[in-house]
């Protein structure tokens, strides 16, 4: 498909109580510094655009990552026409009709039919144009800017303001720059103020046309112009050319076919949706060199920096596809991450715009790992292992950086129940202290790499065998009463005992054996999936989305409206019964995502669901960051073609594909049968060709215990 085709009110249509996606349509170029969209409501909080509104308030400059998060740095653009009283949002908004605009990555088009107005907005890195056509005699245009502002004139064709409007963050006075030229001039006179809530109305007069070009800048209103006066030659056709070239790139890096050309769409929809994060927060400077604004130090600094990303939801699935499709951006990212260190002195867990705190863990230590095992970013590993082990020893000073309970993990083996979410907790580090001995192995560390090994089985002190769940001990090693398997929140983040206790990615040989047996724990992934979506809201005391959003797909206590069940079909292979998981993953695929309003089975997370959907149609998923490997599920397209970083094709192609076909049948690679449940990073950067044979009926296999994945326990077996 040509990005043009793609519609960004993808999994818009969300609300506070239940989330499509929790998506909002943005145009910008990939990985952007600002992204822009339609705002149609001021009411409703941060779900301020509804794909079935009929409400025009203005284009909004966005940094929102998620409803969750908020937004920062944002402000509002609206074209108007005729005599206004009052400049409330309420009192300028228009009627539009969403069915005959145009909703691109590359381009908005809006008519307005209150004022007759048509507009177009396209975006750039640092800044864009907005083309606006008058059809009435008093022409003009309104930027609400909301929070903190000042504002001044430079000419009759130029303009600049700042705003502070953040959710949260390290700078009280973290400001944004937006720069603004009128190529017919403005007839209002501005003289420079400031003060908030600002709502500025700008005369034209009875021009019938203006053009405004913008450019950005987080770091000084001097950037901003340098951003602005480097496209100021560009004409509104040059700017979408140059915005339909950077996301084709990207987009010619996986072709795929499908049987039902729906699914070819949803599978395009959420390759859109994985280059919008994490977002650029570097920009370029006069000599050429990449300069950040750090919040902590309130300093700009050389180098690159990203933000907007929540590596709890993230590692999952959108860096290995990167590592597969887009290293050197990858690298860049490390980069940027690794000054996000410098900068704060702990590596981030949730950035918007700097660290945020949230969800359990330092999962980027995964990010780091998968990276460092496939030879990607290899000179950084150095000083990446240093702030990794800083994260895993140190406890900060301040609750939002680094682990939490990190001096209790090390003393009991856990995190004890008197920490909220403990078990998660618990169960992430101890899979980022196995990803922290993978770059130690890298690094040739022998002593850490066995240290964190070590600290990797951690997840066996919380297991406990009678229930066969992982729960919440307290720190005299007590496990906490009343259990109830169903009870979401406490001890268990975004869910239950049933969503939390199989997240022992590193080592599933081991969970197995806390089982006893593979038919015991055959017996529980079949009790989890062939059971009633049946939660408790204790937890939390009362019900969150997620709980409605996993009862209403009807796949048992199979969540995969959230990231912690992203690999839960995938279990099956680590008894050697992937046929058990194959007809699950592609009724998932087929009855929980679409390229509509209402396209996912739960909140999107900056990429994580549109890379699980990704690579779980293209047949395989990494289930294990760190490991090397991807394990083999079940393709949904027909064909495939990706071209690698290693700058070599990997072609896939399945036959036959139509909904009957529920099962892998055997596989081929490079023309020899295939009987791992795995294939090698470093083999498919190689390049070549996987052939799978579909079936209606599954074919059992005697699996070999070396087919099996990746799992910590069999690889000290094997040693």
């Amino acid at each position: 498909m040509e990005i043009q085709e793609i519609d960004t009110r993808h999994a818009t249509a969300n609300q506070y109580s239940f989330s499509n996606g929790n998506c909002l349509p943005y145009t910008g170029v990939p990985f952007g510094m600002n992204y822009f969209a339609v705002q149609t409501t001021n009411q409703k909080g941060n779900w301020w655009f509804h794909p079935e509104d009929h409400t025009f308030q203005g284009y909004r400059l966005t940094h929102q990552p998620s409803p969750w998060m908020g937004d920062f740095s944002h402000l509002l653009l609206t074209p108007v026409s005729g005599d206004l009283e009052n400049l409330s949002l309420f009192h300028i908004q228009s009627f539009y009709q969403p069915e005959a605009s145009i909703f691109s990555p590359i381009r908005m088009k809006i008519e307005q039919l209150r004022y007759q107005i048509v507009s177009t907005l396209i975006p750039s890195m640092y800044g864009g144009i907005l083309t606006i056509n008058y059809q009435q005699e008093k022409n003009g245009f309104v930027l609400t800017l909301p929070g903190s502002y000042s504002i001044k004139q430079i000419d009759r064709h130029s303009l600049a303001c700042q705003v502070v409007n953040f959710s949260g963050c390290e700078d009280d006075n973290f400001t944004f720059y937006f720069v603004m030229h009128f190529e017919e001039e403005m007839l209002s006179t501005i003289e420079p103020h400031s003060g908030r809530d600002g709502t500025l109305f700008l005369s034209f007069g009875k021009i019938k046309k203006q053009t405004i070009r913008f450019g950005t800048s987080f770091i000084s209103e001097e950037q901003a112009f340098l951003n602005l006066n480097r496209e100021i030659e560009l004409s509104a056709h040059m700017y979408l050319e140059k915005s339909r070239q950077e996301w084709q790139e990207y987009f010619d890096l996986i072709q795929v076919t499908h049987s039902d050309f729906k699914h070819t769409q949803t599978f395009y929809h959420n390759l859109y949706r994985l280059f919008l994060f994490p977002q650029t927060f570097y920009e370029i400077n006069r000599e050429g060199q990449k300069i950040h604004y750090d919040t902590s130090s309130k300093k700009v600094k050389l180098g690159s920096l990203y933000t907007n990303n929540g590596f709890w939801d993230t590692y999952k699935t959108v860096y290995p596809l990167f590592s597969l499709i887009a290293q050197e951006k990858y690298v860049d990212m490390l980069e940027g991450f690794l000054n996000s260190y410098e900068n704060s002195g702990f590596l981030p867990k949730w950035l918007s715009p700097d660290e945020r705190g949230l969800m359990p863990g330092t999962l980027i230590d995964a990010v780091i790992a998968d990276a460092a095992v496939k030879g990607i970013g290899s000179d950084l590993m150095e000083r990446f292992l240093i702030a990794m082990k800083k994260a895993a020893t140190v406890q900060s000073d301040k609750s939002h950086y680094g682990r939490q309970g990190t001096l209790d993990y090390l003393e009991h083996g856990y995190v004890p129940s008197e920490r909220h979410e403990s078990v998660n907790h618990t169960l992430d580090y101890a899979y980022s202290d196995f990803c922290i001995s993978r770059v130690a192995e890298t690094l040739n560390k022998e002593a850490d790499k066995l240290f964190y090994q070590k600290q990797a089985l951690n997840y066996k002190n919380i297991f406990d065998s009678e229930t066969g769940f992982m729960r919440a001990k307290d720190k005299d090693g007590n496990f906490r009463g009343n259990f109830l398997n169903t009870r979401w929140g406490q001890d268990y983040a975004e869910g239950s005992s049933w969503q939390s206790s199989f997240a022992v990615y590193q080592d599933f040989a081991g969970l197995i054996n806390e089982y006893d047996s593979q038919d015991c724990f055959q017996e529980k992934l079949i009790e989890l999936c062939n059971q009633k979506p049946a939660f408790n809201v204790d937890g939390y005391g009362f019900e969150i989305h997620e709980m409605s959003e996993m009862a209403a797909i009807e796949f048992g206590q199979l969540a995969i409206s959230n990231q912690p069940s992203f690999h839960y079909p995938f279990l099956f292979s680590y008894i050697g019964k992937p046929e058990m998981g194959q007809p699950l993953l592609k009724q998932l695929m087929t009855q929980t995502f679409d390229a509509s309003s209402k396209g996912y089975p739960g909140d999107e997370d900056n990429g994580s669901m549109a890379g699980w959907y990704i690579f779980n149609s293209l047949g395989f998923y990494p289930v294990t960051p760190g490991s090397g490997e991807y394990v083999i599920g079940m393709p949904l397209v027909r064909s495939a073609v990706l071209k690698l970083s290693s700058r070599k094709e990997l072609r896939i192609s399945t036959t036959p594909n139509l909904p009957q076909q529920q099962f892998i049948h055997h596989i081929q690679y490079n023309a020899k049968p295939h009987e791992a449940l795995y294939f090698k990073h470093e083999d498919l950067m190689q390049g070549g060709e996987i052939f799978y044979h579909l079936g209606v009926v599954s074919n059992p296999k005697k699996i070999k215990p070396e087919h099996l994945p990746f799992s910590l326990s069999n690889s000290f077996n094997a040693s």
